[in-house]
Formats: structure tokens, C-alpha cells, sequence
């Protein structure tokens, strides 16, 4: 047998570790920016798809980073200083009407990211006896927002009907508890802290009034034609994360309490909101996971355009494509 000469075997040893799976040669780097600090437990199937290895075995190297809101991270991946990002396709809409190019690739679930939590001490039995109640936002910016005032809108009310106040992730909590708000829109870790500090609450489920969307994967248009791949696997990967927390709500958050240290020992407090997430948000059951309906986001479009948070008319389509969903 021929023996092979030190130069050849050195090349085919490079060669063989490219093409090897999940080599550092092989991976992909990409950059991911999170629109609120990344350990709140909306962002866990980045983190569990990081600990699983879901991501690596895409071959995809992710640098997680955070950004300062939807708002802030579109516009970011517009300017190509993150290839990716986390918004809803509210957020998309805004932006894109400012004339930043980004579109929605992919949604973390069928429902809904905010509902419509009252204290049931408040009297409040529909939405309509919302009417002069002191209702909490995270911000007058943000999509929880913007859905509250479409579920009003289906009652009968506008903004100036309640009385909103911006106060924050943390206000949306103490002064729920505290019985300075008697309803709140808000994510479900929210409900759950406002209802372990003994606080009894009715959750109004959004889409059953108002087409609320859950958490979006964004890119630019131009990273869309110039990297699809790298977006299908990121998409894919981070989807498979979801499909685990709705599966084994408590066994993800054993895994995901070891991974993100801010939650040691919560394990049980992580379960409870990785199913209310399940039942409210992610709901894989209703829909194909991942994909937006055309319906839902133009009717979205339409009243935000009637309500003066979009200035002129838009097209569905321009806002997202399911292109990057793997089927």
C-alpha cells in the first residue's frame, strides 16, 4: 500500500473535519438579539435550543445579545448590525412604516404573547367594565399596548375610556398586587408572580377578542436573500425548543433552571409558567407552529391603521412570509 505523503494527509484531515457535523469549521455564525433582558422566561427556547443543542447541530454558531425593545431590534437588523432578532409582527408593522425593511420568518406559537389579566376583586365581568378602571401596560410602545386597545375596541372602548398607565415589567406586577391597577396586559410570568403573591385574577384570553401574535423571529430583506439557510435552521432549531416545553413542561424546566442561572432552584415556579405558555401562547395544536395567518395579520393591520399607530394602509404579505418554516 502507498503510504501518503505528511502533505496530503494534512489536507484530507482539514477537509474531513469541515465536513464533519457540528465542527467549529462548519459552523455558521450569526447573531441574535434578544428585545428584553434574556433571562425572563419568554426567551427559554433559546436557551433550552442552545443547552439542547439544537443549534449546534444545525451547525449554527449563535451570539446571543440584548437589544432595548421589538422597536429598537428591528431596527438593528435593518441596519445589519444583528442578522437576526426578537419582535412580534406588530412591531414589524410600525417599523416597516418607517421604512426599514425587516420582516417576521417565523412565530414562537398561535396565540397570543399578552392577555388581559383583572384582579376579581375589581367587579369586572366583561371587558366593557374595563370603563374608568386603571389598566397597566409595559409601555405606550409596545405591542401589549397595541393589543389592549384592540380587545377594547371590540367592546365598545378606546383608550380614553380607561385609565392606562405605562408602568413597566416590574409595575405591571407590585402594583397589580398592591391593588393600584385592576387590570394589566401582560405576559404569563406576570400572571404567575401576581397570582403566588395570593392575588386572585381572571385572565381574559386576548384572541378571542383581537388577533394578538406571539414572539417573532425578524430578519432583514436583505439578509432573507443573502443567508436563507442560516434563517431556516435557526427557525427550525428554536421551533423544536417550543414543541419540548409544551410536550414536558416540567421536565424543560429542569433543564432550563440549570442553564439559566437566574432561576436555580425555581424548577416549580419555571413548570407553571412554561404551561401557562402552552395553554395561552404556543397552542401547536390550532395551527401549524411557526407560520402567521394572512387573515389574521391584515385584520391586525387594518385597525392599527384605524387607530392611528400605523399612518397609511398595509399589506399583510409585506409583513412576514412562512418561507423559513420548515414543513
Amino acid at each position: 500500500m502507498k503510504l501518503l505523503s505528511r502533505r496530503t494527509l494534512g489536507t484530507l484531515l482539514i477537509a474531513a473535519a469541515a465536513m464533519s457535523p457540528g465542527s467549529a469549521l462548519a459552523a455558521e455564525k450569526i447573531t441574535y438579539l434578544f428585545p428584553a433582558p434574556d433571562f425572563l422566561p419568554a426567551f427559554a427556547p433559546f436557551h433550552l435550543a442552545r443547552a439542547k443543542g439544537y443549534y449546534k447541530t444545525e451547525d449554527l454558531e449563535v451570539d446571543f445579545q440584548v437589544g432595548k425593545g421589538g422597536a429598537d431590534v428591528s431596527k438593528q437588523v435593518a441596519l445589519g448590525n444583528a442578522e437576526i432578532g426578537g419582535a412580534t409582527v406588530d412591531t414589524v408593522m410600525v417599523v416597516r412604516a418607517n421604512g426599514l425593511p425587516v420582516k417576521a420568518v417565523g412565530q414562537l406559537g398561535n396565540g397570543a404573547l399578552y392577555q388581559i389579566v383583572v384582579r376579581k376583586d375589581a367587579n369586572v365581568k366583561t371587558l366593557a367594565d374595563l370603563k374608568g378602571k386603571k389598566v397597566g401596560v409595559l409601555g405606550f410602545q409596545d405591542n401589549g399596548f397595541y393589543n389592549l386597545q384592540g380587545a377594547l375596541a371590540t367592546v365598545g372602548l378606546t383608550r380614553d375610556d380607561v385609565s392606562i398607565q405605562a408602568v413597566g415589567p416590574a409595575g405591571v406586577v407590585q402594583l397589580m398586587i398592591s391593588g393600584d391597577l385592576q387590570a394589566i396586559s401582560a405576559v404569563p410570568e406576570s400572571t404567575a408572580a401576581i397570582e403566588a403573591a395570593g392575588v386572585p385574577v381572571d385572565v381574559y384570553i386576548i384572541t378571542e377578542f383581537f388577533p394578538g401574535m406571539a414572539q417573532a423571529v425578524v430578519v432583514s430583506e436583505d439578509t432573507m436573500k443573502k443567508r436563507p439557510d442560516a434563517i431556516r435552521k435557526f427557525v427550525r432549531a428554536t421551533l423544536k425548543a417550543v414543541r419540548d416545553i409544551e410536550a414536558d413542561p416540567d421536565g424543560m424546566a429542569k433543564e432550563y433552571t440549570a442553564a439559566v442561572k437566574q432561576h436555580a432552584g425555581k424548577e416549580a415556579s419555571i413548570a407553571d409558567i412554561f404551561k401557562r405558555y402552552g395553554r395561552f401562547v404556543y397552542r401547536s395544536k390550532d395551527a401549524e407552529l411557526g407560520t402567521f395567518d394572512k387573515a389574521r395579520v391584515q385584520t391586525m393591520a387594518d385597525f392599527y391603521v384605524k387607530a392611528g399607530i400605523l399612518p397609511q394602509a398595509a399589506k399583510a404579505e409585506d409583513m412576514f412570509t412562512n418561507e423559513f418554516v420548515s414543513r
